[in-house]
């Protein structure tokens, strides 16, 4: 949809120009000579910004400010005045008012403001929307999270999102990590800046400090240009680092060199630029055996682990199963178009008994192939292949990639005799990140 703007001015002259200037760069543009006319002309939709003139024939442009943000809070009001004073703008920006411009404007000036209001608006209502989202993660009739070890984690989040810190996020495969690192990056400043993400056992040891730092021409075999590093692609916004306790160790120790100098060097080159984004990490290891180990460096573990955020696995919280299982329901159902109302006592029994080794990835994918075997309108214990027996059940509750995945591994296995080093390497994974796969594929090995 068209953005939506409001110009109340007292004077058609202006309201014929500024109608013209905004529709020309594609806004919807509505004029009124008066408040008492903006108020009845948007009685059933609202106005993502307002242009007002500060002196009108019915009211004082800051008189009639406080009540256009009663009625329509999201809404930003640019005011437009030919008698522009310090004490007018201060007092416009207390009751508020967005920006205050004088006249005449400047085309560009006006347009460039217009545009700031409407991306600090989307900003304050994707805000909002996340905020509710959250509040209703943990609390509410429908809440999605009902255990008090996940309520305390929302908050968590809600709390320190805001805020520059490292966040280090630790929990089993399939317990919503990268969810997480979603919602810090979509309630945190730099929401509007991109958000990367990056599996550190997916990267070639070679390649790993040219894929983080970037590299020049020629700094190694292969390098036939110039190459831009994730931490320059997220400038501005967030770096996801995944599986960080698979990134090599002397790469750690470099990593650990940006955080605390916020500035890195492309492998090869002789130009430092600014480490301008958030860092979050994530691991599903378990981090004090990692540092015993000697695979995650303990420096940068109380460096990046500023906030660190520990989810459960979902047998530990058998009281978020069924709302969890619900939510899944209504969105899978809705994208079948199909009508699914709910579980049967039996279902519901199956789903809160089970351990779920795949936490709530595996509740997801067996929802949603529930919903599309099932023949009535209610999910039968029959239509959830977790009350198989074993044989029949192995691999049923992962989506078909994950079952060509666990096919490979099996196979792989059995060629190399269960060496699982050599299995690692054919697959081009990390031994550790094979042994999570093992185990959340319920391999026997």
């Amino acid at each position: 949809m068209r953005a939506r703007i409001a110009v109340v001015d007292d004077e058609a002259a202006i309201r014929s120009l500024l109608k013209a200037m905004l529709t020309k760069e594609n806004y919807d543009v509505t004029t009124f000579g008066d408040g008492e006319s903006l108020f009845q002309g948007f009685e059933t939709t609202q106005p993502d910004v307002i242009l007002l003139d500060l002196k009108l024939p019915d009211a004082d442009g800051l008189e009639l400010l406080p009540s256009l943000k009663r009625q329509w809070p999201l809404t930003e009001v640019i005011i437009l005045t030919g008698h522009a004073s310090l004490d007018a703008a201060v007092s416009a920006t207390k009751l508020g008012a967005y920006d205050f411009q004088r006249k005449p404007f400047e085309h560009k000036s006006l347009l460039l403001s217009v545009e700031r209001a409407l991306d600090h608006k989307q900003l304050t209502e994707q805000a909002s929307s996340l905020r509710q989202a959250l509040s209703t993660m943990s609390g509410g009739s429908s809440a999605i999270f009902q255990s008090a070890s996940m309520k305390a984690v929302v908050r968590t989040v809600e709390r320190v999102a805001p805020s520059e810190a490292s966040i280090l996020i630790t929990g089993e495969s399939g317990t919503g990590k990268e969810v997480i690192a979603d919602l810090m990056h979509a309630l945190s400043a730099r929401s509007k800046g991109p958000f990367i993400k990056i599996n550190c056992a997916a990267l070639p040891r070679e390649l790993i400090e040219s894929e983080l730092f970037g590299s020049v021409k020629g700094a190694y075999t292969g390098a036939q240009a110039d190459r831009e590093g994730l931490f320059r692609q997220a400038e501005g916004g967030t770096l996801l680092l995944d599986e960080l306790a698979e990134m090599p160790v002397d790469t750690q120790s470099k990593l650990l060199r940006v955080l605390q100098d916020k500035e890195y060097r492309p492998v090869g080159g002789r130009s430092v630029f600014k480490a301008d984004c958030r860092v979050i990490a994530a691991t599903n290891q378990d981090v004090d055996l990692a540092i015993k180990e000697g695979r995650l460096r303990q420096d940068l573990y109380y460096r990046i682990g500023t906030i660190s955020i520990n989810l459960p696995p979902l047998r530990e919280r058998s009281e978020d199963i069924l709302p969890l299982a619900n939510t899944f329901l209504r969105r899978y159902a809705a994208q079948a178009g199909i009508i699914i109302t709910g579980y049967s006592p039996e279902a519901a029994q199956l789903l809160r008994k089970y351990d779920w080794p795949g936490n709530v990835r595996q509740l997801q994918n067996q929802v949603q192939r529930a919903v599309l075997v099932a023949e009535s309108k209610i999910i039968e214990a029959g239509d959830l292949s977790i009350g198989l027996p074993a044989s029949e059940e192995e691999g049923a509750s992962f989506t078909l990639l994950e079952q060509m995945e666990r096919s490979t591994i099996v196979q792989l296995l059995q060629e190399t005799g269960g060496n699982k080093l050599e299995a690692a390497k054919r697959l081009g994974i990390g031994r550790q990140t094979l042994y999570n796969k093992i185990k959340t594929y319920g391999i026997d090995a």
